[in-house]
């Protein structure tokens, strides 16, 4: 496959004829969110699907407010195919917002929360968004004054969605949009091939990539993940302190208990403490998480001692699970195991493993392909699949994989082999059982909590500023986070900048997303080259990792 041009972004093109091997064996199932979303509202209307420890919707509630969301968005001029750009924290408004996006046929373009200026002005602009959904201040930043001066470099974005905040002259208020009794028709649900999803996600670029899904691509990972990895009832209480703007968070969040009509709790800033008592308040069972989380939730709990024996599985991603970890988890979750997942957004669960599994195989590998119908395999330098035990990039096949990157043929094109196989870019090593452990990545980037930072997006604001004549950013290691990012830097003629006036240039003058500001500051003389004049960037973490 060669993606040349937007309008190629069809599954026939993407997938060929494993179309009909997908369908014939029931990884796609051709349904739509809508669909699920009508038959809970009838089977058990007054089943809470969400809560946020301010808000509850039960499923026929939170189909009235989302069928009606949508059809105010249709009003403004929503049309299907049509983008709407969604920045929410984790409030009961995302899953209204993301199923009346679904049910009109028009494409869910989630932003993080942490997302500012910069991102989010890049998002705007690659989607060609029509609407969006945003609240005004949260935890310090108003979003909607930021949505505000972005509409003047984004002219498609007509329609303004406010949520929590008050709305302005010529913008929607969330709940006005939501307001009545009735709940009206939408007409034939949406087709499940057409784009549904579009996750931005930053890679080794400068730019963050769409990762375009359909919701069969989607709702394969959802469906597979609450039948094979979390064995999802209706009587789960899912928990998620991820971004649901994130892939993880939307899929596990959202779409594991949509699939059975099990509820979901969402909480929007992470404190440990308060986590713990919001898994015993509403007796979680389930939640998908960076490692990290897990070791500050233990952390909490020695001090505490809530009642957390609900939950059954922790899944973890971004960075692998010591044995050590895996027995105090189940020390403290009395009988809850902690179970290891390799994805991205572009796939969304390429590799896991499951309950059967021992404790040595989830602390010594990231497990077999996730789902029925995933494909890995090693690829290795010389381009040949890799012998068991050799290192080599990771490629995926199967029915979970994304069409293509928004408007970038020649990225998709990059990743995406004639074969149908997605290069991952990073590197792992499979045993002859097929068990995967990933060792590294061919991509410059730092996982800070489980989010990818590029390390060449954060080198490009950092050389605007006037005292670096040059610089890197790398990764260190950190028990709390699994990465943080430093920034090496040779200096300009005069004093050498210190790391706040760094950060402080980031924050006001860039106005990059405060996750991706560099923790750690490395003052060098010159970079370290090879003999091709590319930067040694494994002798500069060594210098960032000595530096603590």
């Amino acid at each position: 496959m060669v993606v040349t041009d937007t309008r190629e972004l069809t599954v026939q093109g993407r997938f060929g004829n494993a179309v009909e091997e997908f369908r014939e064996r029931g990884w796609w199932q051709d349904g739509s969110a809508g669909a699920l979303l009508d038959r809970w509202a009838a089977e058990r209307p007054d089943r809470r699907f969400v809560s946020d420890g301010t808000t509850e919707l039960d499923y026929a509630t939170l189909r009235g407010r989302a069928y009606r969301l949508g059809a105010t968005l249709r009003a403004a001029g929503v049309g299907t195919g049509d983008r709407v750009a969604v920045q929410l924290p984790n409030w009961a408004e995302f899953a209204v917002s993301y199923l009346a996006i679904a049910r009109i046929g028009a494409v869910m373009v989630p932003i993080m929360t942490v997302y500012r200026e910069t991102e989010v002005a890049h998002v705007l602009r690659n989607s060609g968004a029509v609407a969006a959904v945003t609240t005004g201040e949260f935890r310090g930043f108003d979003h909607a004054a930021m949505f505000r001066s972005l509409r003047a470099g984004a002219p498609e974005l007509a329609t303004l969605v406010i949520a929590r905040a008050p709305a302005q002259d010529g913008e929607l208020a969330f709940d006005d949009a939501c307001a009545g009794t009735e709940v009206p028709e939408l007409g034939p649900q949406p087709d499940p091939d057409a784009p549904h999803l579009i996750v931005y996600t930053s890679g080794t670029e400068s730019t963050a990539k769409g990762c375009v899904h359909t919701w069969n691509t989607l709702d394969f990972s959802g469906r597979g993940l609450a039948r094979d990895v979390f064995h999802t009832t209706p009587d789960d209480v899912v928990f998620m302190p991820s971004p649901v703007a994130h892939a993880t968070g939307l899929v596990v969040g959202l779409l594991v208990p949509l699939a059975v009509g099990a509820q979901t709790h969402l909480l929007d800033v992470w404190e440990p403490h308060e986590g713990l008592r919001r898994i015993a308040e509403y007796r979680c069972t389930a939640t998908a998480t960076a490692t990290p989380f897990v070791r500050m939730a233990l952390d909490a709990a020695k001090g505490e001692h809530p009642d957390v024996s609900s939950m059954r599985f922790w899944l973890c991603a971004g960075a692998p699970i010591p044995e050590a970890l895996a027995r105090e988890f189940g020390g403290v979750f009395t009988g809850g195991r902690l179970v290891p997942l390799y994805g991205a957004s572009e796939v969304m669960a390429a590799t896991c493993c499951h309950l059967e599994d021992s404790l040595e195989r989830m602390s010594s590998s990231d497990g077999t392909p996730a789902l029925d119908g995933v494909h890995i395999k090693i690829i290795g330098p010389d381009g040949d699949e890799a012998a068991p035990g050799e290192e080599g990039e990771i490629c995926y096949r199967g029915p979970g994989a994304i069409l293509g990157y928004w408007r970038e043929p020649e990225r998709s094109a990059a990743v995406i082999d004639g074969e149908g196989w997605h290069h991952m870019g990073d590197l792992g090593r499979a045993d002859a059982d097929g068990y995967v452990r990933v060792t590294g990545r061919l991509k410059d980037i730092i996982i800070r909590g489980g989010t990818n930072i590029s390390a060449g997006e954060v080198e490009g604001h950092l050389a605007a500023h006037p005292s670096v004549a040059a610089v890197a950013v790398v990764a260190y290691p950190d028990e709390r986070m699994g990465e943080r990012a430093a920034a090496v830097v040779v200096p300009a003629a005069g004093a050498a900048p210190t790391l706040e006036e760094l950060t402080a240039f980031l924050r006001t003058e860039r106005r990059i997303a405060p996750h991706k500001l560099p923790e750690r500051l490395v003052v060098v003389d010159a970079l370290p080259m090879t003999a091709t004049g590319k930067v040694q960037k494994f002798r500069l973490r060594e210098l960032a990792r000595q530096e603590g």
